[in-house]
This record gives C-alpha cells, structure tokens and sequence, in this order.
C-alpha cells in the first residue's frame, strides 16, 4: 500500500524536501509520495492530522505552535521545544526533532578548537535546535534577534561589533533572510571584522550560496549552506516513519 508523506509550512516554494523525498523513493523503490502542505495558520493541521498520512515534516514559522496539537514529544523534540517530525504510533501523534541530528552531522567535518562559542541568528525551532547541538558540543551561545533580551543572551542587530565577532568565531543564520526569491537579502553584520578562523553557517539551502555566506566568503570565513542538514534529517525522519 503506497504511504503518504509531506511537509507543512507557511510557503513551501523554496523548499527541497518534496524532490528530496521523490529522489530518495525511487532509488530504493520504497511506494510512497511526499508532498507539500501549505497552511494559513497552524490551526489546519487539524484536518491534516485527519488525512490518509503516515507521517510529515514541519518547517518554519510552526515548528513550535504545532506542540499543543500533538498527544506527545519524544525526549529531544521536548528538550529542544520544537518539532519538525511528526509520527503516528498506536494511535497517537508524536512529535520528535531531527534538526538537531541534522545540524550536528553536518557540521562535524568544520568545527576547530578556535570555535568555543557561537552567535546564532533568531529564535524559533530552528535556532533551538542549533542551540541545543552547541550547549552538547560545550559551546557557549548567544542569540541575535530583532527582540532582544538580554538576560536571556539575545542581543539586537546593532550590538554586533568587533569584539562580540572577536570572541564569537562561529555564526549561524536560522532565520528566512536570503533564502529565495529574496536572494539578495542578508544580516546585518559588520563583515570587515570576519576571518579566516570564522565558520558561518546560513540554514538556507537555496540558493546554494546565500549573501551572507558570500560576504564571509571575502572575508576569508569558512562558510556552509543548510543542504546537508536537510538531508541529514530528512533520512532521520524517514527512519522513524518506517519503524
């Protein structure tokens, strides 16, 4: 019996994971499809939940509202506080989190003794993901948002400087900013005090090469695109629909 996956997201125009997911079924012969749920407000999961579905991913902006709609998390999406996998076991709706596996193999290959703490850009599912790898890993974090607050280490936009990218050698976008059609867009971020000793990770896949990465690029800065952590959890997840 053909199984059905997919996503659920606000606009899913960007995304890989449908041509991901039809690649990854054809060459292994699995009968499933996989396709794209675009929701107006995470209220219409509700009727998805009611479909003919074995399983779906979940991407910005509902990787956290989706948690009061499911019966339960699994120990990592609960830690973290964000979801961007939902199973259906014995009857019930399970939320786990493949992000953070995904982030963390697909960076192991990059990160020096020099990278002992890190600035990661917003403050949704993704960044908690992020976040939750880096506090594992023992590096120190602190969050860069349009809100800041800092008794909880976010800091504003405009508080970047040449000190903070001194002592913080790693960057991470998990914000929208450049991910298509708006290619153009990027962080404000003084680039000039980046270095060779820097790694920026942008979590956008497309385009392959985003603005940000592009001016860290210039600066010397080893840089890496969201693509592999996509796939990384994208095979996570499939692993856990087909137990």
């Amino acid at each position: 019996m053909t199984q059905h996956y997919g996503l659920i997201g606000k606009t899913l125009g960007h995304s890989f994971s449908a041509t991901f997911f039809k690649d990854y079924f054809e060459k292994n012969k699995i009968d499933a499809t996989y396709s794209n749920f675009e929701l107006e407000s995470i209220e219409e999961v509700q009727a998805l939940l009611k479909q003919d579905i074995a399983g779906f991913n979940v991407t910005f902006p509902y990787k956290e509202s989706i948690i009061p709609f499911l019966d339960r998390l699994d120990e990592t999406a609960q830690a973290i506080g964000a979801v961007n996998v939902v199973a259906f076991e014995n009857g019930a709706t399970v939320g786990y989190n493949t992000d953070a596996y995904g982030f963390a193999q697909s960076i192991k290959p990059f990160l020096t003794f020099e990278h002992e703490r890190a600035l990661i850009f917003g403050t949704g599912g993704a960044a908690k993901a992020v976040a939750h790898v880096f506090s594992q890993l023992g590096l120190d974090v602190f969050y860069i948002s349009r809100s800041p607050e800092h008794q909880n280490r976010i800091y504003a936009y405009s508080e970047i400087n040449a000190h903070m990218l001194r002592s913080c050698k790693v960057l991470v976008n998990c914000t929208p900013i450049g991910t298509f059609p708006d290619i153009t867009a990027c962080l404000p971020i003084p680039f000039e005090h980046l270095t060779e000793a820097h790694l920026v990770i942008d979590l956008v896949y497309n385009p392959a090469e985003t603005a940000l990465m592009a001016h860290a690029k210039k600066q010397g800065a080893a840089v890496m695109n969201g693509l592999s952590m996509l796939q990384h959890q994208a095979l996570k997840s499939y692993e856990i629909w087909s137990r």
